[in-house]
């Protein structure tokens, strides 16, 4: 609260004070809205208060967000990591369009929070410097535009990789293109969060 304060942040929005209690009690969680709509505090908080405190592996992180564009991922990861301190732990941007090397160096010292798009930690899953069986908690943000993207194979594989029965959060504006498919198979009794999505969200950015 320290932290979120300190960046002028006092008020949850509406799906942070709905989506926040249900994904701290672990529960996985499908939330519908566009960006903008505070969504990033939802997964963060709720995963950063999961997590606080624990330790990686080197090469085996605790939890993955994923994103569509390196873009994403950076303002994801921007938000994040100053309130990962807090609790004493990090995340790591893994994008495409970087150097692997600092990348690489990041998971042998070993990152809990990965902040990542899916062809780079595919790249790097391949390559056996990251491994997921210990990954209890996966993000897919934007999912629908992922799959637009032609990430869907990609999504299905990190997601079969990683802990099973651990906690999946899925946000994405519709169920289209098969992410509806990655939430019957992936997501266990979900709880859905809609925000109102018929609304620009221009202002909120």
């Amino acid at each position: 609260v320290k932290t979120l304060n300190k960046s002028g942040i006092y008020e949850p929005f509406p799906i942070q004070v709905a989506a926040i209690p249900d994904a701290i009690k672990g529960k996985d969680v499908l939330g519908r809205g566009q960006t903008g709509s505070g969504k990033t505090l939802v997964f963060g908080l709720a995963l950063l208060t999961r997590l606080a405190n624990r330790k990686a592996r080197a090469h085996h992180p605790l939890a993955i967000v994923l994103s569509p564009t390196r873009e994403l991922a950076m303002q994801i990861n921007d938000v994040i990591n100053p309130l990962a301190t807090s609790v004493h732990l990090s995340s790591r941007l893994i994008a495409g369009g970087m150097p692997y090397g600092a990348q690489i160096q990041a998971l042998k010292k070993a990152v809990p929070i990965l902040v990542s798009t899916p062809g780079r930690l595919i790249d790097l899953m391949e390559q056996k410097h990251v491994y997921l069986d210990e990954t209890e908690i996966v993000v897919l943000d934007e999912a629908d535009q992922m799959a637009d993207m032609g990430f869907l194979p990609d999504m299905k594989a990190i997601l079969d990789a990683c802990k099973p029965k651990g906690q999946r959060l899925l946000f994405s504006a519709t169920l289209d293109r098969g992410v509806d498919g990655i939430v019957k198979k992936y997501l266990h009794n979900p709880i859905t969060h809609s925000v109102n999505t018929d609304k620009a969200s221009v202002s909120t950015m």
